[in-house]
């Protein structure tokens, strides 16, 4: 069973709304660490953040390519270094998904190298709007990820229409990357029943917007 210190010490406690301010972040980190999370997750706008923040023990997660992924590969490269110089610890990045659809998958093994190459430290997430995939689209992208240097595979940025986390996606993630990759949930994660089964199934991180309301929800 799912208990919630445990859950809490997976989270990356995420604020990507546009209209978010620098006050926002504030609070946000402040929350973090009230609740015990591992990470918070920002804009890439947001950094660097100011040096009166107090993080204590908690990382820096920022997205690359967001939420669209239709950037071109330097930019992507170009972002994600900017975001380790200026105190990222962990990068998100999104895929094209739409060179996964039409089977490139050379492409998103290409895009994926071009920003692990240009962030020679810190951890690289690859986000693969799973929902929007086919099992076989999911696989293959999975494996591009783990063979140009990817540290996690991720779900979902929680912006496609198509939605977010499934169990059934972790599970197939899970399965590919056979634990060496992470593998993320993110996208509609809002009570601890759904976030515990994801993790059964086979999540090593969530990307939780509400992440209060689904710690209150556990035990």
């Amino acid at each position: 069973m799912a208990v919630r210190e445990d859950v809490a010490g997976i989270v990356d406690h995420t604020l990507l709304r546009p209209e978010a301010t620098m006050e926002d972040v504030r609070a946000l980190v402040e929350e973090a660490k009230e609740l015990g999370a591992f990470s918070v997750c920002v804009s890439p706008s947001m950094l660097p953040l100011p040096e009166d923040i107090d993080l204590g023990s908690l990382h820096v997660a920022v997205v690359c390519g967001f939420p669209s992924g239709k950037h071109a590969s330097e930019i992507k490269a170009a972002e994600a270094c900017r975001a380790v110089a200026c105190g990222a610890d962990e990068v998100d990045m999104v895929i094209d998904v739409g060179a996964a659809v039409a089977g490139e998958f050379a492409a998103v093994e290409a895009d994926i190298r071009a920003v692990r190459e240009a962030m020679p430290f810190g951890l690289l997430k690859v986000i693969i709007e799973a929902a929007a995939l086919s099992d076989g689209q999911i696989v293959a992208i999975c494996k591009a990820a783990e063979a140009a240097g990817a540290d996690y595979v991720k779900t979902s940025t929680g912006f496609h229409p198509a939605g977010g986390a499934s169990v059934h996606a972790i599970g197939l993630m899970a399965k590919t990357v056979g634990g060496r990759l992470g593998v993320k949930a993110s996208g509609g994660i809002r009570d601890g029943k759904f976030a515990a089964e994801l993790i059964d199934a086979g999540a090593t991180r969530l990307g939780l917007s509400g992440t209060r309301a689904v710690l209150d929800t556990l035990p």
